[in-house]
C-alpha cells in the first residue's frame, strides 16, 4: 500500500513539473509575440488564472494545457472553469483599475513535448 501511495505521489510531482514546464514555455512564447506579462499563477478564491498578459490595450487571460499526448475531442476547458477564469479576470480588473478600459480576451495556449506551444486566441468570451 505505501509503495503505491509513493507512486501516486510521483506521478503528480512529474505532472506539476510537467505543467510548470508549460506554463513557462507558454509565457516565452508569448513574449516574443510582443506581450508583456503581468502575472502568472494569479490566484483567488474564486478562481486561479495561469498567465496574465498584455499588448497595447488588450489584455489577455490565457489558460495553459500542457499535455503529453495529443489533444482530444474533449473541450479543453470546461464552462465551469470558463467561468472560474472570468471570475478571477474580473478580480484581477479590480485590482488593477488601470486596465480596466484595456479590451480582454481569452486565450487558450497548448503546449506538448517537442513542439512549440500553439496560442488560440479568443477561445472563449464572456457570456452576456
Amino acid at each position: 500500500m505505501r509503495e503505491r501511495a509513493q507512486r501516486l505521489k510521483s506521478r503528480r510531482q512529474r505532472a506539476w513539473r510537467f505543467g510548470h514546464l508549460g506554463e513557462t514555455m507558454a509565457a516565452w512564447t508569448l513574449r516574443l509575440k510582443g506581450y508583456r506579462i503581468l502575472a502568472s499563477r494569479f490566484k483567488t478564491p474564486v478562481g486561479e488564472i495561469d498567465l496574465i498578459c498584455r499588448r497595447g490595450k488588450l489584455v489577455v487571460f490565457v489558460e495553459v494545457k500542457a499535455r503529453r499526448q495529443q489533444v482530444t475531442d474533449d473541450p479543453p476547458v470546461s464552462k465551469k472553469q470558463q467561468r472560474r477564469i472570468l471570475h478571477a479576470a474580473e478580480a484581477f480588473i479590480q485590482r488593477n483599475p488601470a486596465l480596466a478600459d484595456h479590451d480582454m480576451r481569452f486565450d487558450l495556449m497548448l503546449v506538448r513535448p517537442w513542439a512549440w506551444p500553439v496560442q488560440i486566441r479568443d477561445a472563449w468570451r464572456k457570456e452576456g
